[in-house]
């Protein structure tokens, strides 16, 4: 049902170096962009882009949004979450086990922008 999802960045440079890295991580690549606009990423699956805000003004965070990123494994997501630290994105929940087989671990992008990579079972 999910196509693409989008965020918003202040610095669209930086995101880019950010995404590229973390992204990685589980296979995704650089798929759709407009320089200077947006970048998207996939790895076969939706894509997840980054954009400067078409308004011009301000990229700003939703208070009680999130977006969950299905990593594949309990692995992956301990690898992602310990990218994310390490490019300077904030800690919002290390990973571990939340409501039986669901194990995650809760960060924030550069922008403030909410994520959990997630894996669902063993």
């Amino acid at each position: 049902m999910i196509g693409y999802v989008m965020v918003g960045t202040n610095d669209l440079d930086r995101a880019i170096k950010f995404y590229d890295e973390l992204l990685g991580e589980i296979g995704a690549k650089r798929a759709m962009a407009d320089p200077g606009r947006f970048q998207g990423y996939s790895n076969g699956g939706p894509m997840l882009a980054v954009t400067k805000p078409h308004d011009g003004g301000k990229a700003t965070f939703g208070n009680g949004t999130m977006i969950a990123l299905a990593v594949g494994s309990r692995a992956n997501v301990d690898k992602v979450h310990a990218k994310a630290m390490s490019l300077g994105g904030k800690d919002e929940g290390a990973p571990g086990v939340r409501g039986g087989s669901f194990y995650g671990g809760y960060f924030r992008d550069l922008d403030g922008n909410k994520f959990v990579a997630f894996h669902m079972g063993e």
